[in-house]
C-alpha cells in the first residue's frame, strides 16, 4: 500500500502549485496551519543546497476533533501532510499523506472511518489540479 497519493503538474510554477493546492484543500474543507520551506530551511541551517521543496500541514478542524475524539494521542500525526516540490525536469509534483496508511497500525474502527473519509477529501483535491 502506498502511503501517499500524487500528481504532477506541467507548465506551472512552484507558487502556482501551492496556490493551486491550498484552494483545492480550501474546498474540501481544509486550511492551512502550517508551511515549512525546505530549501530555505536547508540552506539557513545546513547551507545546503536543494530543490523547491515545501511541506504544508493541512487541517480539517471538524474531522481533526472527530478524530481526537476517537483517539486521543492521534494528535501526534495531525496535520495532514501536503508536498509541493519541484523535480529535475522543471514540473511540480504535489503529494497528500494516505491517512488510511498511517493509521493502519492504530487498532481503532471509528478512527479508520475517519481516515478513509478524510483519504477521499484529500485525493479529491490532489484530483482537482
Amino acid at each position: 500500500m502506498d502511503y501517499y497519493f500524487s500528481t504532477t503538474l506541467q507548465h506551472t510554477s512552484m507558487e502556482e502549485a501551492v496556490e493551486k493546492i491550498t484552494q483545492a484543500l480550501k474546498e474540501e474543507g481544509f486550511g492551512i496551519l502550517t508551511e515549512i520551506d525546505l530549501k530555505a530551511t536547508f540552506k539557513k541551517k545546513l547551507d545546503v543546497d536543494f530543490p523547491n521543496y515545501k511541506i504544508l500541514g493541512a487541517c480539517n478542524p471538524n474531522f481533526a476533533h472527530k478524530a481526537l475524539q476517537a483517539e486521543n494521542k492521534i494528535g501526534t500525526m495531525l496535520p495532514c501532510n501536503v508536498i509541493v516540490r519541484e523535480n529535475e525536469d522543471g514540473s511540480i509534483e504535489v503529494a497528500a499523506v494516505d491517512p488510511t496508511a498511517s493509521m493502519m497500525a492504530i487498532k481503532n474502527e471509528a478512527l479508520g472511518q475517519i481516515a478513509n473519509e478524510v483519504r477521499e477529501m484529500l485525493a479529491r483535491a490532489i484530483d482537482k489540479l
